[in-house]
């Protein structure tokens, strides 16, 4: 497999442009950017400085767009989908025989 099938498979390459991630996410490129600026995403800047969203990335916007739209504020949604993120990251890992 080549170096260009890799990346298609990798979730957090930055693939996607500020107007194709708004266009598939289905919001504004002022959504991303504040998405962004409250710490939800941080998206890779290329050479030129532009802005390049990973699909990962484009999840969590999904999530927050959704929670936006149903009239939950933008910062407690990104909160919302921190912590989600955290426990399901605590739930994978393997639990600990307690002593």
């Amino acid at each position: 497999m080549g170096r260009s099938d890799d990346m298609m498979d990798d979730e957090n390459h930055p693939a996607y442009t500020m107007g194709r991630a708004a266009e598939i996410v289905g919001c504004t490129q002022d959504f991303l950017r504040r998405l962004g600026a409250a710490g939800l995403i941080d998206p890779h800047r290329s050479a030129g400085g532009h802005r390049r969203y990973s699909r990962g990335q484009l999840r969590l916007a999904a999530r927050a767009q959704q929670m936006c739209a149903q009239g939950t504020d933008l910062a407690a949604a990104c909160r919302i989908i921190a912590l989600e993120d955290q426990l399901a990251e605590a739930q994978r890992r393997p639990s600990r025989p307690h002593s």
